[in-house]
Formats: structure tokens, sequence, C-alpha cells
């Protein structure tokens, strides 16, 4: 029987029962955490769910310890084709360490890829919270007038989200759409001038990769509403889906506006 093939459409040889999996992703680790966690043999030092995730750690998903990695004895190593690098990976399967590649950068896509991840590559059923998650996602759109956004990542230099990411869906399936959405590269660097003059009438801050908070980014777009929400309910794809459109909207609906004094707190309560 040939071998199952991941998103990227190459063969993966995993063994007949898979017992020992390396995650590289912070959201995959989560992902098998809370479905098996028996298999987890190892995550990044990035993976911070489950609370508590008591597992080896392998350095980043940028600079994983591929020495320590193989010294797991993993069955099977999970990734994704933006979080991870392919020198690494090749590396990994060079050393013949089998490798699925998951590639996602739609809700939909993130519903399908994980099903066949955790069936066809780990070779358990797919979990209660994945249908869950299928059943919130594909309810009625909001309603009503939508929101043109920036969104920052990152700052000194600023970075914002660009075209073609699960980011980018999640926001416009909650009525927001992204002004950088047709920009060529998928996290252009854009001048902070240049992001001010864009036309949008909200600014989007979530908590990772950088950390943006109510002192620290709002001030940055003065006059503008500036929705501070959870980056592992808005880039996170496993069991945060299911909270997420909750969450977010809930975010989303609760902006502060930085004046030339800076930032006032925000309203409400952060998840």
């Amino acid at each position: 029987m040939a071998p199952p093939r991941d998103d990227t459409g190459a063969p993966v040889p995993v063994p007949d029962r898979v017992r020992r999996v390396v995650s590289l992703v912070p959201s995959l680790t989560e992902t098998i955490a809370e479905t098996a966690p028996g298999l987890l043999a190892g995550a990044t030092d990035w993976c911070t769910h489950p609370a508590g995730l008591d597992v080896p750690r392998v350095r980043g998903t940028k600079n994983p310890d591929l020495d320590r990695i193989a010294g797991l004895r993993p069955d099977l190593v999970v990734g994704n084709t933006e979080e991870n690098r392919v020198p690494d990976i090749e590396a990994l399967r060079g050393r013949g360490i089998p490798v699925w590649m998951t590639e996602i950068r739609t809700v939909d896509e993130a519903l399908v890829s994980l099903r066949r991840m955790l069936a066809e590559a780990c070779g358990v059923p797919a979990p209660g919270w994945l249908d869950a998650a299928a059943r919130v996602w594909g309810g009625p759109r909001p309603e009503g007038p939508r929101r043109r956004a920036i969104v920052p990542i990152w700052r000194r230099p600023w970075m914002v989200v660009g075209h073609g990411t699960f980011t980018g869906d999640v926001l416009a399936r909650l009525g927001v759409d992204n002004l950088y959405a047709g920009h060529a590269e998928r996290y252009p660097k854009i001048p902070l001038g240049e992001l001010n003059a864009a036309g949008a009438d909200l600014v989007v801050l979530p908590d990772e990769p950088y950390r943006f908070t109510a002192g620290d980014g709002p001030e940055g777009f003065p006059g503008l509403d500036a929705a501070l929400v959870s980056g592992r309910h808005l880039t996170w794809y496993g069991p945060s889906l299911v909270e997420a459109p909750r969450v977010l909207a809930r975010q989303l609906d609760e902006p502060v506006r930085a004046d030339p004094g800076g930032a006032r707190p925000p309203r409400g309560r952060r998840a």
C-alpha cells in the first residue's frame, strides 16, 4: 500500500502504529496533546498549551535541535509549511524520520488538514472538539457593516498580515477585512506613516508573536480604534478554534482608542 501524502503532496512512510510524535508547531502540539496525549514525545519551546505540558523541548520552530529530535526516537514529526524551514525538514527526512507537513491558510483548510493529520499520520480518530469547531465556524456569518483593518504582527520594524493567511481568513469570517490582503507579500514591512494613511477604521493588535498591549501599540495609531486580541485564538488552528469566534468577536467589539497622551486601558476583560 502506498504511504499517505501530507498537505504538500509528499509521501510520508508512517509506521503501522505511531507511538511517539514530536511536534514543531504550537497549534499542532495542542492538537495532539488534547486528542491523544500519550503520543506526544517532544515539542518546541514555544508550545504553551495545554497548560502544564510536560514533554522534552526541542528549541524553536525556526531553529529546532535536530540532534535532540532524533534522540527522542520519534515515529513521526509534524510541522507546518509556514512555521518551519525546508532545510530543517529535509534534514530530518534525511535521517530517516517521517515528517508530516501541514499547509493551512484558511479555517476550512485547518479543519480538513487536522483531521487528516490525526487519522492518516497519527492513527487516531477525529476528536469531538474538531467536530465542534466545524459546527461553530460553519454557522452564519456576522451581519452588518464590515470593518477595514490593519493587522500588525511586529514593530521595529512594523510588519503586518498580508495575503493568503489563516489570520486574514479568520478575521474575514468575523466581518473584518484586512486592508493588506492584496499585498504581494504575506507579511510585508510597512512604514508606520503608510499604515496610518491606509484608510483603516480598525487596527487589530494580537498578543503574539509580538505582545501588543494597551500601552504598547495603540499609540502608533492615534484616533484609530485598536482591538487587543488573543493571538492564540487569531492565529492558532487547533482546539482553540472552538472558542475563537466568541472570544475574538468580543475583543473586536471592545476597542481602545489612542490619543496624543497615549492609549487608555482597554474596556472589559481579555480572554
